[in-house]
Parts: structure tokens; sequence; C-alpha cells
């Protein structure tokens, strides 16, 4: 296994531990966050916080590298606008991770744990990324 494949796989396997230790991968927990006039749960800001935190240096550390420490090249997003695309993406991953409680790494993590919920939210992910190609292909044809 080459370098950067393990140092992907092991960043993986940090990231779906911390998301069960952290209760991230029950949707009730999200649920819970997103329930600010009942039983609110404010666990998941603070997880928000530390990945926020941990990102903030990440990106500083990387800032003006154009390579990993593994030689791979860094490609970071350039655009800082907000479009209509990126807009209703964003409204459309809202809706779904409040009425389903998962996002995509919780709900893949949630996979491994055998959660019906879970299978059922990440085939219609896939579905809804298939339909995306499907739309950009006929777009740019």
């Amino acid at each position: 296994m080459e370098r950067h494949h393990f140092s992907a796989l092991l960043t993986g396997l940090i990231f779906g531990a911390g998301l069960l230790l952290s209760g991230m991968a029950n949707p009730e927990k999200v649920l819970g966050f997103l329930d600010v006039t009942g039983a609110w749960d404010p666990s998941l800001m603070m997880v928000m916080g530390g990945a926020i935190a941990v990102g903030i240096v990440g990106f500083a550390v990387v800032k003006g590298r154009s390579h990993s420490l593994f030689g791979e090249p860094i490609s970071l997003p350039q655009r800082q606008d907000l479009d209509k695309r990126l807009i209703i993406g964003s409204l459309g991953f809202g809706i779904g991770w409040g009425l389903a409680g998962f996002c995509p790494g919780p709900a893949l993590v949630a996979v491994g744990t055998g959660s019906i919920k879970a299978i059922v939210f990440v085939m219609a992910m896939i579905a809804g990324m298939a339909i995306f190609e499907i739309l950009e292909k006929r777009k740019s044809a």
C-alpha cells in the first residue's frame, strides 16, 4: 500500500471513530441538536467547533504549498463567490440532514453498524449523485 493510500485510510478510520465516539453517527443526536424548541442537545455544536478548529489549522498548514508531505498535489478551491448552484445544493443538504439526521460521513459510518435508515439514506444519496451526473452530462452535451 502506498504511503498516501495508508494516510487516507488512517485519516478515514480516525474520522469514523470520532463520529462514533461523539455520537454523530446516531441521527437522534443530530435531530436533537436541530430541535431548538424542544429538548435541544448542544453537543453537536462542540463537535462542529472542534472540526472547524482542526480545519483552520489544516488550511493554514497547507496554504501556499503545492504538494503534500507524500508528494501528492494539493488543490484547494479558489472560488469564493456564492452562486445559485451552491445555494440550492446547500439548501438540499440542510433539508436532507434535518429530515434524516444524517450527512454523508456519519451515514457511511452508520452503514457499517448495519443501520437500515443509514443504508436507505446512502442509497438515496448515491441516486442523487447519479442524477446530478446525468444532468451535468446532458447540460454539457
